[in-house]
């Protein structure tokens, strides 16, 4: 385990690289930088993420440092490597599952076909979970089509290519605006999905065991904009807006309300990974126990000692 951070300890880096996607419910990641500048990073770079390389490539691979990333991605992908860990949870909700006139319910997902943006990728480890939650195999019971350069997830969906499609911000904003297909679960308030963090800040494992005091700060640095998109939406939707991450100010504030930017303070991710890994492992998706999968890719002292810290 890295060595305990004091708090007036100097970060043995100044540099910090993270990875850029286009999700602006990765807001408290697109708008920490201003903190990170606070607590001592000087050399703060975006890595842009490429078509077939998810977020948890980047960082198990050493690319970035330190990112948020969806839970049941990390989950799926810590089964089989071992180079980066959890260290918090961020926000609940952001999916929303759409589906066409032949689905009302995650069950009649039995022999429909899905479109993902990647096999392997948040989307679908999130719908696989969901299945193995009601029973069904995703890996039998569900036909998976991908995204291409040609047509994204969501427009299969659209034009009638998929029977349902798992959107997450804006894509539901642009849905219901568009009023194509119907929500069948929002994991904003549908239980047992709301519950549970969709997002984590995990880290490359190296990193943060030569860099202890950076990965706290890092860390700290996170929390306070997630507190910032919890407090002030309407502020971290204009930032959002001025730094080019979402053009339409209307769609940022309402992602930004919408989502509980506060549970980092409030649940503790260990459930989270416990409950998809359950899933994920009853399937046969991975091979890990959910203890196993705890026990290697989490440390959780940097959260703990930060939520003392930032008690008001």
């Amino acid at each position: 385990m890295p060595g305990i951070a004091q708090p007036d300890s100097h970060p043995e880096t100044t540099k910090l690289r993270i990875a850029q996607g286009p999700f602006i419910c990765y807001a408290p990641q697109l708008l920490a930088e201003v903190f990170l500048r606070m607590e001592g990073f000087t050399d703060v770079s975006y890595v842009v993420e490429r078509p077939g390389r998810t977020t948890a490539d980047l960082v198990f691979s050493g690319e970035i440092d330190m990112t948020m990333d969806a839970a049941t991605e990390f989950v799926y992908t810590a089964d089989s490597r071992s180079s980066a860990i959890a260290l918090a949870g961020i926000h609940a909700g952001c999916y929303e599952l759409y589906g066409n006139d032949r689905v009302r319910a995650v069950r009649d997902l039995k022999g429909k076909t899905v479109s993902v943006y990647a096999l392997g990728g948040a989307d679908h480890i999130l719908l696989s979970s969901m299945l193995a939650y009601v029973g069904m195999n995703p890996q039998n019971d569900v036909t998976f089509i991908t995204a291409d350069k040609s047509m994204s997830a969501m427009q299969l969906f659209v034009e009638g290519k998929s029977d349902a499609f798992l959107a997450f911000a804006p894509a539901p904003q642009e849905l219901r605006a568009r009023k194509v297909g119907r929500v069948i679960v929002n994991t904003t308030h549908d239980r047992p999905w709301s519950q549970y963090f969709c997002c984590l800040v995990v880290a490359n494992r190296e990193f943060t065991a030569k860099h202890p005091v950076a990965t706290k700060r890092a860390l700290r640095s996170f929390l306070k904009a997630a507190d910032i998109c919890a407090q002030e939406p309407e502020r971290a939707a204009r930032m959002l807006v001025e730094k080019g991450y979402e053009p339409r100010y209307e769609v940022a504030l309402e992602v930004l309300k919408e989502l509980p930017y506060r549970r980092w303070r409030e649940n503790h991710p260990e459930d989270t990974l416990r409950f998809h890994a359950l899933r994920l492992h009853e399937v046969r998706m991975i091979k890990s126990t959910p203890q196993r999968l705890i026990t290697q890719a989490t440390d959780w002292h940097f959260l703990d000692e930060l939520r003392k810290e930032l008690k008001a």
